[in-house]
């Protein structure tokens, strides 16, 4: 009973609880974090609250106030300064001083007497010094002096309002509010939340194949031909440097060119065939280079300001060194054959996969952490991982702690184009991002919706996408028929409304060649090496290098659930704003990459706090003119064939050009 009595106070609805507490809260080093939840408390007193947070390891808790915002909501607004585990906890209490000084100034203005509510100020005062309260040495000094002055002007017989100044000062409410006793102290759960990198949420990706850099078909390149590359991609403006599986390739049932089942004595086979007679996922395919030509490239990526991620691909060749060391390890048919992948009516017959349980477990699981952790030891903290859904989920929970107990800082992007609960609870267990449903999202409502869901919903706290317009294995319907302009519009679309984007290599020259009926590039070269001439007529590398550039420059584009849909009376025109406090930045997107759209839209004065016919300040982002709005309503034409969007930042009355 007693126990129950003490807390008093509710604290419910805590904005980073996910699924009760059984998955830790996502935050980001150096960023602001806004906690909220629901706090009341029975009765008209006043009530505080606090925010209690320590990073794992650390002793005492770190106290940061809350503040009432509207309907008993309250929130705090904190900065993890470093990447790692976390904890966090809100406490409430009823605040009798600050119940008192709303009383009695009530009181005092209506003229009525007020000596006893003197005399129990005084004693709350008192109690701040004793053993309810929590004054230091000092405070229990300024108590003394504060009680010496009361005592003085009560035994003058000075007025009610001198004692009142002495006992309701500024100075006094302010030693009441870190000294005073916490009446009904209620304290919720112990929260976990992990705080990575920005990397996490804020990065461009540029994929590339090693063994397509020569620039020349029948060479195969080397870690320093990507070298060579590096000032291309470092000017396009990326900061992360994606590459497919560099391991060693099984031969056995090697496919051919276009995924053929015969492939020549000199065809490279897939490089997600992991494994040969040189190694496996600890190894590098010897074609590329070894590990010093691999460490020169990290160092010289860091140079460039590029950072390498690698694909993490849990599957096998038939010449992995695995299966002889542990065929426990794999699945075998009932002839003493093993067992092939299968994504029916798909067939990968020169792939097997590893499964979790029987006697796998716990030796699989150990190697497999071990490969990620021997890659964190060589220079990489960032993993594109391969199909995380078609593996236990327990596995990557208990994965990623492992690997994070080492370097908080590693990043994992999950591959995972599955059932929205399936990619959200891979987002749970601690992935740090997400491929997305982006790449199929075309339409006006479409992407509405989509983007919606992510940033408004609480799919936001935990699911961070990475907006890819293509990859090795999609090559998407829309670009096979769009043309040039259809490459920018989905430019445009990737890096301003999502915080992470990529694009695969040939993108900035509109590769778009299929498989007759299929989402498949022809000629791709997950089966053939490829030499590719990125300054041919038609590229958009000025667009890239546009569109990464204005993220770099706007906090507004450094976000992702700031983002708010605007009104552009148009079917294929999407409008959308985002701002970080004084930085305003306005898109416009043309969705038809065959048709101009002219059309009316609507600044969002309202949220500047400016009335309908105000007038803005406006920067065009894409030539850097600027020019004043009039009126909240304005009339564009895109036409894709010149430029199928627009970027604009709108500058409120009174904030610094």
């Amino acid at each position: 009973m007693s126990r129950l009595a003490a807390s008093r106070l509710a604290i419910e609805d805590i904005s980073h609880i996910i699924d009760g507490g059984r998955f830790p809260a996502k935050a980001v080093a150096g960023q602001p974090e806004i906690v909220e939840a629901d706090i009341f408390s029975d009765g008209h007193d006043v009530i505080a609250a606090s925010l209690l947070t320590r990073a794992a390891g650390q002793d005492a808790f770190d106290e940061t106030p809350m503040v009432f915002v509207v309907n008993d909501r309250w929130q705090a607004r904190i900065v993890f300064s470093e990447p790692g585990d976390h904890e966090m906890a809100l406490i409430a209490w009823r605040d009798l001083y600050a119940t008192w000084l709303k009383e009695i100034a009530a009181k005092h203005a209506a003229g009525q007497a007020i000596a006893l509510e003197l005399e129990e100020g005084r004693r709350l005062i008192e109690a701040a010094g004793g053993p309810e309260g929590r004054a230091g040495r000092d405070d229990k000094a300024l108590i003394r002096a504060i009680l010496r002055d009361d005592k003085a002007l009560a035994r003058s017989k000075a007025p009610e309002a001198d004692r009142l100044a002495v006992l309701a000062s500024d100075e006094v409410a302010a030693l009441m509010q870190r000294a005073g006793p916490r009446t009904h102290l209620t304290r919720s759960d112990a929260l976990r939340v992990h705080v990575d990198r920005e990397a996490a949420v804020f990065s461009a990706w540029y994929e590339l194949m090693p063994r397509s850099q020569s620039g020349d078909a029948a060479r195969h390149g080397t870690f320093d031909d990507v070298i060579a590359r590096l000032p291309y991609v470092r000017d396009l403006g990326f900061d992360v440097l994606y590459f497919p599986p560099i391991h060693p390739i099984g031969r056995t049932n090697r496919k051919g060119p276009n995924n053929s089942l015969t492939a020549g004595p000199d065809d490279p086979g897939s490089p997600y065939a992991i494994g040969s007679e040189d190694g496996g996922h600890d190894a590098i395919h010897p074609e590329l280079g070894d590990f010093d030509d691999f460490h020169r490239l990290i160092r010289a990526a860091r140079d460039h300001g590029l950072e390498v991620a690698l694909d993490f691909a849990i599957q096998c060749s038939p010449d992995h060194p695995w299966i002889k060391a542990h065929p426990e390890w794999f699945d075998w048919r009932p002839d003493g054959s093993i067992k092939f992948a299968e994504n029916p009516p798909k067939k990968y017959e020169d792939i097997v996969n590893v499964h979790f349980y029987r006697d796998a477990l716990p030796g699989l699981w150990h190697a497999l952490r071990d490969v990620v952790l021997f890659w964190v030891d060589h220079g990489v903290r960032i993993f594109r991982v391969d199909n995380p859904h078609t593996k236990p989920f327990p596995f990557w929970e208990w994965l990623i702690a492992e690997v994070r107990r080492r370097d908080p800082g590693v990043i994992f992007l999950a591959e995972a184009f599955t059932r929205p609960k399936v990619m959200k609870r891979l987002a749970k267990l601690g992935f740090s991002q997400s491929y997305s449903y982006f790449t199929w999202r075309n339409d006006k409502a479409g992407l509405t919706e989509y983007l919606t869901e992510l940033t408004q919903t609480d799919s936001r706290l935990v699911m961070r996408p990475n907006f890819f317009v293509n990859t090795p294995d999609i090559n998407p319907r829309f670009l096979q028929s769009s043309g040039r302009p259809g490459f920018r519009t989905r430019l445009v679309l990737a890096a301003t409304l999502g915080g992470n984007y990529g694009v695969y290599n040939g993108f900035e020259i509109c590769e778009a060649a299929p498989v007759p009926g299929k989402e498949e590039y022809l000629d791709s070269e997950k089966y053939q090496l490829r030499a590719w001439d990125m300054d041919q007529p038609g590229h958009i590398q000025d667009d890239i290098r546009l569109v990464n550039r204005l993220r770099r420059d706007h906090p507004a584009l450094r976000q992702f659930t700031n983002l708010t849909f605007c009104p552009a009376h148009h079917d294929q025109v999407l409008a959308y704003a985002k701002r970080a406090g004084e930085d305003f930045v306005l898109v416009h997107v043309n969705l038809d990459p065959h048709n101009p759209a002219a059309f009316h839209f609507e600044i969002p004065l309202g949220e500047l706090g400016l009335p309908d016919d105000a007038s803005v300040e406006v920067r065009d982002l894409i030539h850097g003119n600027s020019f004043t709005w009039h009126g909240k309503t304005q009339w564009l034409e895109l036409d894709p064939q010149t430029r199928p969007y627009a970027i604009w930042q709108i500058i409120a009355p009174g904030v610094a050009r």
